[in-house]
Formats: structure tokens, sequence, C-alpha cells
């Protein structure tokens, strides 16, 4: 009797176990899909490789779904693997930032390569209540020496919407970035010269600027940083200032045709409103191609810049000079209704011309700009380039080589041209700057072959 009732409670309590089980087979069943159990390990955003200068923490991002728990940093060189932060979180947050000091001790100071792991666990009830785990690792390069940077040369003096040429040396292992800051906010990229650390960069001084003032700036991979000002003598200049009545049959005739190109934007304005359109709104839209396309700058290691003086029309005469200020009135002289800066040369010679190239360079440009017209740009190197505008005719294409002598195209009065005749630009690196100096074989030798010449000496010294 004793034994059957020994067996039936033994049954009772394998029959109450069971259910337990199952119970909580239930529950845990109802709460796989629930935040509570959810399987997603923690995302650690931390670079595989980077560069650290040790002025500022390292961060380490740490993100959760539901929740971290706990997270480790260790960091280890050849020898040694150190815990260098730990935090346990009581409210899971979801996302923590740790900031990273370099250890003061247990490593080696004779190295700087370290290897950087960074373990996190979330609040997930996944994995046997254990949670979700992650870990992650990164080549950590310390440096923190400031790249080297001097001026080596510049040409002496550079003008008020002019150019002028610097030479400089710069070098850092982990170089990243390297470029020559303005006061306008104008970046000029550098080019290789001669040597291996060298570089060379035309500089220019838009004539819309009032100061000037240029920097060789050197970033490394780890963030140091390097300035080395250029020094430039700065020869101010005053350009003219040209006050132009806006006559009816300019208006009807050239304004309108050129506002055809822009219906969209001219359709309801008032023929003086269009010659304003033209004169600015769709001179800014034709500028900024052409600075979009001669922005840009060859990396090819250059140890001369062999210019000639630019004379593209034989017994061309000046028409009209670069930098003048035009004021446009109509009828009474009190009445501006538009101005511009005139940012070329205009020459003119006999109709149809031909326009012929002085030094050899690349086409990267020859189509049709609005108030341009016809319009050819060359690029000559070293960040500088030659701008042909208002051609009847264009004889090459974009990708040719043109050889200096070399015919390219005709003069002509397409785009805001109201006789025939060439208008050259000049520009460095999207600039436009004065055409005098580079048709001047004495400003050319000066500023620029001497200024090379004498970098050079330096070097081999």
């Amino acid at each position: 009797m004793k034994q059957r009732q020994k067996h039936k409670g033994f049954s009772l309590g394998l029959l109450l176990v069971l259910l337990i089980f199952i119970g909580l087979g239930l529950w845990l069943y109802t709460k796989l899909d629930s935040p509570l159990f959810e399987k997603n390990a923690p995302t650690i955003n931390l670079k595989e490789s980077s560069y650290w200068n040790l002025s500022r923490p390292l961060e380490v991002e740490f993100l959760d779904d539901t929740g971290l728990k706990h997270i480790e940093v260790y960091m280890g060189d050849e020898t040694n693997n150190i815990k260098i932060a730990e935090k346990t979180f009581t409210k899971g947050e979801k996302s923590y930032t740790l900031k990273v000091e370099f250890p003061k001790i247990g490593l080696s100071n004779k190295s700087d390569i370290f290897k950087l792991t960074a373990k996190a666990t979330d609040i997930s009830k996944w994995n046997f209540f254990a949670g979700n785990s992650s870990q992650k690792q990164s080549i950590l390069t310390i440096d923190s020496q400031k790249p080297d940077v001097f001026s080596l040369i510049t040409s002496y003096g550079i003008t008020k919407g002019g150019v002028g040429l610097a030479i400089f040396k710069a070098e850092d292992k982990n170089l990243d970035q390297l470029y020559i800051e303005t006061n306008f906010g104008k970046k000029f990229k550098p080019t290789k010269f001669y040597k291996d650390g060298y570089y060379a960069a035309l500089i220019a001084w838009p004539i819309t600027e009032k100061r000037f003032w240029a920097k060789v700036v050197a970033i490394d991979k780890a963030g140091n940083k390097t300035r080395a000002r250029l020094s430039f003598f700065l020869k101010n200049k005053k350009y003219k200032k040209s006050y132009l009545k806006a006559r009816d049959s300019f208006i009807n005739g050239k304004i309108l045709d050129l506002a055809e190109d822009s219906p969209a934007l001219t359709e309801n304005l008032s023929p003086t409103q269009k010659l304003d359109f033209v004169n600015r709104t769709y001179r800014d839209i034709n500028d900024k191609v052409i600075k979009e396309i001669t922005s840009k700058v060859d990396s090819n290691l250059i140890s001369n810049f062999d210019i000639k003086p630019f004379y593209p029309l034989k017994n061309g005469k000046v028409v009209a000079s670069y930098g003048d200020h035009r004021f446009y009135y109509y009828k009474e002289k009190n009445n501006v209704i538009s101005e511009a800066y005139h940012l070329g040369l205009d020459l003119a010679s006999i109709r149809m011309d031909d326009i012929k190239i002085t030094n050899p360079g690349v086409v990267v440009f020859a189509n049709y700009n609005g108030i341009y017209g016809n319009t050819l740009i060359i690029y000559h190197g070293l960040g500088f380039y030659t701008l042909y505008g208002h051609c009847s005719t264009i004889l090459v294409k974009r990708g040719d080589l043109v050889k200096a002598g070399e015919r390219v195209a005709r003069t002509g009065a397409s785009g805001l041209a109201l006789g025939d005749h060439l208008h050259i630009s000049m520009l460095v690196q999207g600039v436009f700057v004065r055409p005098a100096e580079w048709m001047d074989s004495k400003w050319i030798q000066t500023n620029i072959t001497d200024v090379i010449n004498g970098a050079k000496k330096m070097i081999d010294k």
C-alpha cells in the first residue's frame, strides 16, 4: 500500500515537472519573436585600420537594437594585450560612444602599430539568457608627427587679378591631403615637381578680392596638420570702370537672341530685365561650366613649364581690356540696369581671322557656351588654361593635342558679341587671371622660368 502511494506521488511529481516544462516552452514560444529574445548582435563601428595622433581620444561606437549590457576594449602590441576600457550598462542603452585613451603603462613605446579589440554583449535573453555578442578588431598606426613643410621659392610679387608661382617641399610618410588655402576660400592643388617631396603651384588672386594671402596646408592620415605661409609682394591694381548705354537695337537683337536659350526663365521678363538676365544670370551659368572644366589639374610630375607669350591673332588690336567693370544703363546714365566684369581681353583684326595656338596643349572643351558663343578651351599644364570665345568656326575637337602654331579656330561674333573679334581668357584652376601677364615675355621669364630654374638649383645642392 505504501509502495503504491509512493509510486503515485512520484508520478504526480513527474507530471508536475512535465507541465512546468511544457508551460515554460509555451511561454518561450510566445516570446521568441519579442524583443526580449532578439537575435541581432551589437554593432561596433570601428575601422579595420586607422591612424591616431593621440591628441584626442579615439572614439568607438557601440549600437544595439534592444540595448547594450556590457562592453570591453583591449589594446595589444607584439607581446602584450591589456584591457584599457570596460563598462556595464544598467539601463540597456541602445547606443554608446566610448572615448579611448592610450594606456600610460603596459604597452611598448617602441612600436607605432597596435591592435585594438572591442567586444560587446546585449541584454537579449537569446543564447540561453547569455545574450548576443560581437567583436571587432582594428589595426592602429600611432602617428603624432606633423608633416614637414617649407616654402622653397615663390614669384617675387603677385598682382591683383594676376598669378604667382610657388614651389615648396612637403614630406610625411602618411601624407593624406596637400593643398594651398587662401583667404577667399579657394583651394589650389599643387603639382609634383622635379623630385620626390617637392611641389609647384600657380596661384591666382581674383580681381574681385581686395586682400590676398596663401598658405600651404599638409594633413597626414592621423590628422596632424601643418600650415606654411607663402610670401608674395602684393601689388594692388585698379581696373577700369565703363558705363555702356544699352540701346534698343542691342536689347532687341543680341539680348533677345541669347534670352531664347533659356525660354522658361526669360519669357515673362521685360526687355531690360532680359539684358540683366543675360549679362549676369546667364553669364554665371556659362562661367560655372568654364570653372568646372578649368579647375582640374593633372597629376604628372613636371620639371619645366616652358611657356611662350600668347599671340593668338596676327596683328590683333586690343578693343576691350581685362578687368573692365561694366555698368549698363538704359536711356539715362543713372539708370543702371546691369553690371559685370569683363574677364578677358578682346582682340580684333579681320573678319574670320585665323586663331593660332602659341603653346601646345590639349583641347578640353570645343562647343557653344552661351554668352561666350562658340568656345574653345585648351589646357597647357600646371592648372593653366586658355579660352577662345565668340568663334565663328572651331577647327579642333575635345581631346585633340594641338601644337604651337596650329590653327584651331576662326574669329566671329557668336554669343554676346556685336562685331567680329576674339575674346581670350586665361584661367588658373578655375580662376580668371590677367592675359597681359601671359602675353609678356619679361613677366614669364621673371615669374615662371626664373622661379623654376632657381628651385631646381636649390634642390640639387
